[in-house]
């Protein structure tokens, strides 16, 4: 119960508003990014923290583009889209989502760059030369945007 008293009072603060604000923001200029790119979203777009891509066109399945995108550095999940001729175990779409990025203090201009790697890995699945200069970039990337933890009303860098 106490923990869930604390959460509702952040959820009361202005900064937890801004905080999920950005995050809808974020995912806004993601999906508007993959469809630029030629990736179908779903939805057509996204009003909320994430969006459901079509990866079909690409040629590939929702279970090997998370496969790829992991082994990138880029979480994603396999998922089914729709009318969907695929097993749920492989899918056709995948699923993204923005709150992690934000946390880490991302914004519109990492998500077009994430975007841009996303769409360059759905196209070229097999390719580890691609892979591995993503994964590189990704870990460059990242390294700029920690993930912190609270100790004692410190942060601390993972």
């Amino acid at each position: 119960i106490a923990a869930k008293a604390v959460a509702f009072g952040e959820a009361l603060t202005d900064g937890f508003k801004s905080y999920a604000a950005q995050i809808v923001a974020n995912a806004k200029v993601l999906a508007n990014e993959l469809a630029s790119q030629g990736l179908r979203l779903v939805s057509g777009g996204t009003d909320t923290h994430l969006m459901l891509v079509d990866v079909t066109a690409v040629g590939t399945t929702g279970r090997d583009a998370s496969a790829a995108l992991e082994r990138a550095g880029i979480t994603a999940n396999k998922n089914n889209i729709p009318f969907d001729k695929n097993k749920p175990a492989v899918g056709s779409g995948i699923r993204l989502g923005t709150p992690a990025l934000t946390t880490r203090g991302m914004g519109p201009d990492e998500m077009k760059q994430i975007a841009g790697w996303i769409a360059e890995i759905l196209k070229h699945v097999d390719d580890e030369k691609v892979n591995a200069r993503v994964r590189g970039e990704v870990a460059e990337l990242t390294a700029q945007f920690p993930y912190y933890v609270g100790v004692d009303g410190e942060k601390y860098a993972l």
